[in-house]
């Protein structure tokens, strides 16, 4: 079921991309605490999980599919969100 999950987010990520960098460029420090677990490899603490939900919570009123990252397992969807969304992995690709 995980692969198929990852999938449609991708999907829906990669429709919204650029919203949301527009967005979460807005909304300092948001991308950077995203990608923390991926530039550093330390996990996120529980205030900063608290943060990129919040961030989250108002990226929704935009882009409603984001809703499921507010939802009990959302949060672990959110290393799936950073994958999709990093900026060097599209960079390298093109």
């Amino acid at each position: 079921g995980g692969v198929v999950l990852k999938r449609i987010l991708k999907t829906m990520l990669e429709r919204y991309r650029e919203l949301f960098y527009a967005e979460a460029d807005t909304m300092k420090g948001f991308m950077a605490l995203l990608m923390k677990p991926r530039n550093t490899g330390i996990p996120w603490t529980q205030e900063e999980i608290r943060r990129l939900k919040l961030t989250l919570r108002h990226l929704a009123h935009y882009v409603p599919f984001l809703v499921v990252f507010l939802l009990p397992f959302g949060t672990l969807l959110l290393p799936a969100m950073a994958e999709v969304l990093d900026r060097r992995r599209t960079a390298r690709r093109g």
